[in-house]
């Protein structure tokens, strides 16, 4: 059984003496030196968490700004097309 001072056996931090649980993950004496209870209070995601479900959740499906957007490259590609043509032209004449 782990006893302070020295490195906390979960997440390796330095437990000073006399210390009733590891200042960084919250491991103590009392719960073993556990390894669950530094992770408990990380509010760390389930493994079976999807990352794109969480963004539109958050931030929502895109809609209004994915549409302007694509809107805003496409007229910029066909003014950008519109000068490289009237480049072209002047140099015709």
């Amino acid at each position: 059984m782990f006893e302070p001072p020295g490195d906390c056996p979960i997440c390796g931090a330095e437990v000073p003496l006399q210390a009733k649980a590891c200042p960084q993950c919250g491991a103590s004496h009392d719960s073993g030196w556990n390894d669950e209870v530094g992770y408990d209070s990380l509010n760390l995601p389930d493994d079976n968490f999807d990352y794109d479900d969480f963004l539109k959740e958050e931030f929502g499906g895109g809609g209004r700004r994915q549409r302007k957007r694509t809107w805003v490259i496409a007229l910029a590609i066909f003014l950008l097309a519109l000068m490289l043509a009237g480049l072209f032209l002047l140099r015709l004449f």
